[in-house]
């Protein structure tokens, strides 16, 4: 080989090593010299909202650049998972499941990166939901309130069914109540009354709530197969064997088949949150409105969930980090998330931005705030949660489908839940 060929490949193998090394050494910049930290979250229609309270910060905070990743939910916790115990996660993450990774050490404690003032502005069930051995691992960004049912106004006028009736339901494990005679006098004109069903948050713990029964203890045990945990769930199991609900068989494997069947006006009264309002009011080519959820022998009880920003305590940028969650827990920064009526903000001065939205679109969004003023059933959580959640699935399928009775399917998946929250 001749000598100018040696210095040439001598030079192309430099420039290569220099170009590696400055790549590795850039990392989490963007070539400008400005830090960038990512945030993952698992709803595309956030993306815009998000942005733009971003793109104010960056504004503020030239030497910051915020980069959004979507993860579908219907991954996103099993590849977070994987992503934190790896070290490979975002610098900021949503999440609503946080316990396992508090207890490992794997998030920035929020108090001691904010201070314990921060949360003062943050609605106090959200604050409550993230805090863990008296400290805040999260800060919340925005809060579902409680649990409606939203009605199809031409299929109730078709059953001569008063919206006002609605106000007034109530269910009993007896049978003897007034909710089963108005789903079949709904089933006579519509495809389904009603989505009772394998929905956790909407369905399964405000029946379990007004049942008088709990998900979990005050000690993280599973507790849902109490006698009146079985009620609840008999009851569930007993409308869909009288055919006043859409298959198991099609929502046990579709999470959005009941939503989607009441936007197409086949479902009478569609039992949820707000998390569902923005679409149902874009989608819906029909009358609708929202009324209280139906009243157990406890009375109304629902469960109230919030997302919140998590930190990454492998970040390798903890103070742009922090500097992040400021703003993003902050009225300013928070307000976004409320456009359009997205979402409740977690600010709680900001709130009021949701209502006046719907308030301005003709919609009354006071019911899935009143059922709260009465008493809460707790979403769950502890280490192991999600893995338990994911063990109790496929029995409740079986469950719902009536291969398995009631009082068996729930001890089974007592059992499978406590086995596998043991194991993570």
């Amino acid at each position: 080989m001749r000598t100018s060929t040696r210095v040439l490949l001598a030079l192309a193998l430099a420039a290569a090593l220099l170009v590696g090394a400055v790549l590795w050494l850039g990392r989490g910049g963007d070539g400008g010299g400005r830090t960038v930290v990512g945030l993952r979250i698992w709803d595309e229609s956030f993306v815009p909202r998000y942005r733009a309270s971003l793109a104010e910060f960056e504004r503020a905070n030239p030497d910051l650049e915020v980069r959004i990743t979507v993860v579908p939910w219907s991954s996103y916790q099993q590849k977070l998972r994987l992503d934190v115990a790896g070290g490979t996660a975002d610098d900021l993450f949503w999440t609503n499941l946080y316990e396992d990774y508090a207890d490992a050490g794997r998030l920035l404690d929020i108090g001691a990166a904010l201070g314990a003032e921060a949360a003062r502005s943050w609605d106090p069930s959200a604050v409550a939901q993230y805090t863990r051995a008296e400290r805040l691992w999260a800060v919340p960004q925005f809060v579902d309130a409680g649990t409606a049912v939203y009605y199809n106004r031409d299929l109730l006028a078709a059953a001569q069914v008063d919206p006002a009736e609605l106000a007034a339901l109530r269910w009993s494990p007896s049978g003897d109540d007034g909710l089963r005679p108005l789903l079949r006098r709904l089933a006579a004109v519509a495809a389904w009354a009603y989505n009772a069903g394998h929905d956790f948050q909407s369905i399964e713990l405000p029946y379990l709530g007004s049942a008088g029964a709990r998900f979990q203890d005050d000690h993280d045990r599973f507790v849902f197969d109490s006698p009146q945990g079985v009620a609840a769930f008999d009851y569930l199991v007993r409308l869909i064997a009288d055919g006043l609900t859409p298959s198991p068989a099609d929502t046990n494997t579709n999470p959005d088949f009941a939503k989607n069947a009441f936007m197409q006006g086949k479902l009478a009264l569609f039992q949820s949150g707000t998390f569902n309002l923005a679409q149902i009011s874009e989608q819906a080519r029909f009358p609708w409105g929202v009324a209280l959820l139906p009243e157990g022998p406890d009375g109304r009880v629902s469960t109230n969930n919030a997302v919140g920003v998590a930190a990454s305590a492998a970040t390798r940028h903890p103070d742009a980090v922090r500097r992040v969650l400021a703003w993003l827990g902050s009225g300013a920064g928070n307000r976004y998330l409320a456009e359009d009526g997205a979402a409740i903000p977690a600010v709680v001065s900001e709130q009021q931005r949701y209502r006046d939205y719907w308030g301005g679109k003709g919609v009354d969004v006071a019911p899935f705030f009143d059922v709260l003023r009465g008493p809460r059933i707790s979403p769950g959580g502890g280490p192991g949660f999600p893995a338990a959640l994911r063990a109790v699935e496929p029995i409740f399928a079986e469950m719902y489908l009536g291969r398995i009775p009631v009082p068996e399917a729930l001890s089974r998946a007592r059992s499978a839940a406590e086995s596998a929250a043991a194991l993570n």
